[in-house]
């Protein structure tokens, strides 16, 4: 057995201080550090997990055209969410490098590529040198998430090599979207990273299904959050919570083999970072009969084009 074979991966799965910031960075920073003291080389944690999902939208009437209530809580979030070129991230960058591991990390984005007053939902990779390699900006919202989020690009739709292994990440319903994980395989992705709001009807089939798909390695990161998750000072607060289940977001992350096992089962209901170990060599034997960007594809039929420049709304010549 070669070293550069086996990994070591952790999910973290842990609630945010929600819509606050500096406080979920430093649990983002506790949970990196706990990852890597458990021998992990690679964490991830849930979508938008910094500095939280946007679960306000579907419990107090979102869709509100011109609400006051609505209005606040966008600027909140707004003020919270992760400006990148403003350093907001360098602090999980310098802990990656000493700590040498890569951060999958799911974030509220305002890019400042798109005016600064808009936000994205992102998933940004970290190397183990602490350098932000991608930051993919989710394609298409889901449903309510419309109503804050907005669209991405195909910019981040990149891979990223981790010993063996080719790493790619997409967030949350991106992973049902079958041309979008076309773009991911063939680049040669055979450890998907899944982020997640948290949810085991999200994890529980959607991760086997690609492990088998791709007869690669799945890692589903959620998010984890409570009622009494949510921060005291928090807008409309009681509105939110009211008749709120035990769980807005249950997390179940998990790990897939590339066979479809179970390398984590689903992780319902409770706070951690769980750790596994993953095998590059399953990765081959399992690719010994499909592999479908390689010997079992065939582009002279079917061929995907993938447009990955980042849009922006003016390019300046000076």
């Amino acid at each position: 057995m070669l070293p550069n074979q086996i990994l070591q991966v952790a999910l973290a799965q842990i609630s945010p201080v929600w819509l606050k910031r500096e406080q979920t960075i430093e649990k983002v920073l506790a949970a990196i550090s706990e990852a890597a003291d458990k021998k992990a080389e690679l964490v991830a944690f849930g979508e938008s997990f910094l500095p939280g999902y946007p679960f306000w939208l579907e419990r107090t009437g979102g869709a509100v055209f011109n609400s006051p209530k609505q209005k606040q809580l966008h600027a909140l979030y707004l003020e919270n969410a992760v400006n990148i070129e403003a350093g907001h991230l360098d602090s999980v960058c310098e802990l990656a490098k000493q700590r040498n591991i890569s951060v999958v990390l799911g974030c509220a984005e305002r890019p400042s590529d798109r005016g600064g007053h808009s936000i994205y939902c992102s998933a940004v990779y970290i190397d183990q040198n602490g350098v932000i390699q991608s930051v993919h900006r989710k394609l298409m919202p889901t449903y309510e998430e419309r109503l804050t989020w907005s669209p991405g690009d195909g910019n981040g739709l990149r891979t990223h090599k981790l010993k063996d292994f080719t790493v790619g990440a997409l967030n949350c319903w991106e992973n049902w979207m079958p041309l979008a994980r076309a773009a991911m395989y063939a680049q040669g992705e055979d450890l998907r990273v899944a982020i997640w709001p948290g949810g085991t009807h999200n994890t529980h089939d959607i991760t086997r299904f690609i492990a088998k798909e791709a007869r690669s390695y799945v890692m589903s990161a959620s998010g984890l959050m409570r009622p009494q998750d949510f921060p005291a000072d928090t807008p409309s607060l009681e509105e939110i919570i009211d008749g709120a289940p035990e769980f807005l977001a249950n997390g179940a992350s998990c790990i897939a083999a590339p066979n479809g096992e179970w390398v984590i089962e689903p992780q319902e209901g409770v706070e951690g970072v769980f750790v596994g170990e993953i095998d590059h060599n399953v990765v081959l034997q399992e690719r010994h009969n499909f592999d479908c960007v390689g010997h079992y594809s065939r582009p002279d039929v079917t061929q995907l084009t993938v447009n990955r420049e980042r849009q922006t709304t003016a390019k300046f010549k000076d």
